[in-house]
């Protein structure tokens, strides 16, 4: 090995390590897990250093794309595979495997705290050309004439892609303002108490009659599942814990609820009914696959989906 050769490793090294922090945020934002991400890296390291790097004077830029067409490779290969939502089965019911998550919980859960599990779960709707337009435009200000080549698209259309996909993401609730402020209020309380295992609060926010359904596939069971009353509620609800490290809020059919996912994919969302006081008078539990891809789930708050800035004033 000649001294430009090693030359040129080394500052592909250097440059490396220095982007990790930002080429890991494009992957796990296009992949929605931060251990497809890390695999995703690894094929990217691998490619980079059998690359030419003499006509290269941008290495973030470059690895940026080096990152981005291992991204989209996955996600056609993904998408070519017709995964279904859910995609880990009990084998004696046919069930969703409704534990944890795959690699790291502890990753995974931050990854869904920084990006939000709505946007991940929407996202992960997307088509790979489409998820690739709006991820690195708006979320880390690409520019649409840089992203084309890569998605085999004119810019202009890249551009399409893009305002496409946000206004998938985009959500906005059916109810009144005033209603939707004490409902959006109330479904992030009990996200709280139920992450907190703060029983007293999660009674407080429940009707007495509260009414609590269950398809058959979230515990899972034989059968679905009904449970009434405000403290055997809140008891089921101290048992999810676990899973309420991977829920977020969401916008359910227009109606404020939430949405478990792993690796950005949807594995159940919980809807609320409310009471004229705003307290929850029924929650509906749904896992089926078919209810979930009916369910059109959207962000909260689109205007706090990027990094360093609104999507909203980005179509352009």
């Amino acid at each position: 090995m000649d001294d430009i050769t090693r030359d040129a490793g080394r500052r592909l090294a250097e440059r490396f390590e220095a982007d990790r922090a930002h080429l890991t945020a494009v992957a796990q934002r296009l992949l929605g897990s931060a251990a497809e991400a890390d695999d995703a890296l690894q094929e990217a390291w691998l490619r980079a250093r059998q690359a030419d790097l003499d006509a290269v004077q941008n290495l973030t830029g470059w690895l940026t794309t080096v990152v981005t067409r291992v991204c989209l490779n996955l996600l056609r290969a993904r998408r070519n595979r017709r995964e279904d939502f859910l995609d880990a089965h009990d084998g004696a019911h046919g069930t969703p495997a409704l534990s944890a998550v795959a690699g790291d919980p502890a990753r995974e859960a931050l990854l869904a705290d920084q990006v939000g599990v709505a946007l991940l779960v929407v996202l992960d709707t997307l088509g790979p050309a489409e998820r690739v337009a709006f991820v690195l435009h708006d979320m880390f200000a690409v520019p649409f004439e840089d992203i084309a080549p890569l998605i085999e698209k004119t810019p202009a259309a890249t551009r399409q892609l893009a305002s496409r996909a946000r206004r998938r993401v985009q959500g906005r609730p059916a109810a009144p303002a005033a209603d939707a402020v004490r409902r959006r209020r109330a479904v992030e309380a009990f996200l709280a108490a139920t992450r907190g295992g703060d029983f007293t609060a999660l009674v407080a926010l429940l009707h007495p009659d509260v009414v609590l359904h269950a398809d058959a596939l979230v515990v899972p069971t034989p059968e679905p599942i009904t449970v009434r009353g405000a403290e055997p509620v809140a008891q089921g609800a101290m048992a999810a814990t676990a899973r309420a490290r991977l829920t977020g809020l969401a916008l359910l059919d227009g109606e404020f609820g939430l949405v478990m996912a792993e690796r950005g994919r949807p594995r159940l969302v919980l809807a609320f009914a409310f009471g004229a006081d705003a307290r929850i008078t029924r929650i509906d539990v749904v896992a089926e696959p078919e209810r979930l891809h009916a369910t059109e789930i959207a962000v909260v708050d689109p205007a706090r989906t990027g990094t360093g800035g609104g999507i909203e004033e980005l179509d352009q």
